[in-house]
């Protein structure tokens, strides 16, 4: 039981120092919970109930560990969230059902497992969250352009100007009125990099200057 204190304690401090939403506390209470209930599975026969003296008493120890997964699955859920085009906590929501699995696991008295188990999800965690490069910047963006009818570049030249801007696009689709051309067009840096609007205006100048200009994020990577 000290055990499952102890690495819900670690893997809970290590989300508490990245700043998730679930810490110390939660995983700490989830490992320790998650070993009692495994505990009480184990002694069952031990219960004190009043049944009939040739009642026969069939006992499953597997329902224990599965009712606490699918229940922590229920608390990982609630940890994940999406703002805008990101999504956030699933690492957390992950490390929460590994610590109740650890949790299962010092219940069982499996203390060899509970351990390597422990300092492989500490591992993962924490090393392997270095090593991991840093992408923040969205992977596209839908780009919307409004030209006066007379003024508006041709579809191919707005192209290679972002092209030589070191931009990735498709075609882009047209919609057009009495006085206006409208572009619509996916757009992506060939290589990850923050956008600077003000720079992809004057890209978008050298083709001709547009009346109107709305850059939309479409992807980003899912966060921890």
């Amino acid at each position: 039981m000290l055990g499952s204190l102890l690495a819900g304690l670690l893997i809970g401090a290590e989300r508490e120092v990245s700043g998730k939403p679930a810490g110390l506390r939660t995983h700490t209470l989830v490992c320790f919970a998650s070993a009692l209930m495994t505990l009480a599975g184990v002694r069952m026969a031990e219960w004190t109930v009043a049944l009939p003296a040739d009642a026969q008493i069939v006992t499953d120890m597997a329902r224990m560990p599965h009712a606490i997964l699918t229940g922590i699955g229920f608390l990982g859920a609630g940890v994940i969230f999406r703002e805008g085009v990101n999504v956030h906590g699933l690492t957390t929501a992950a490390s929460l059902w590994f610590t109740s699995a650890l949790g299962i696991i010092w219940g069982t008295g499996l203390t060899e497992f509970a351990v390597i188990g422990t300092l492989a999800a500490l591992l993962v965690l924490a090393l392997l969250r270095a090593l991991q490069p840093q992408r923040t910047a969205p992977l596209s963006w839908q780009l919307e352009l409004s030209y006066p009818l007379l003024s508006a570049p041709a579809p191919s030249a707005l192209r290679a100007h972002l092209s030589e801007a070191g931009w990735a696009s498709g075609d882009p689709a047209l919609q057009q009125d009495q006085d206006l051309r409208r572009y619509s067009l996916t757009i992506t840096p060939r290589i990850p990099q923050p956008v600077d609007p003000a720079a992809l205006l004057e890209t978008l100048k050298r083709a001709a200057p547009p009346s109107a200009v709305s850059l939309t994020p479409l992807s980003a990577p899912a966060g921890g």
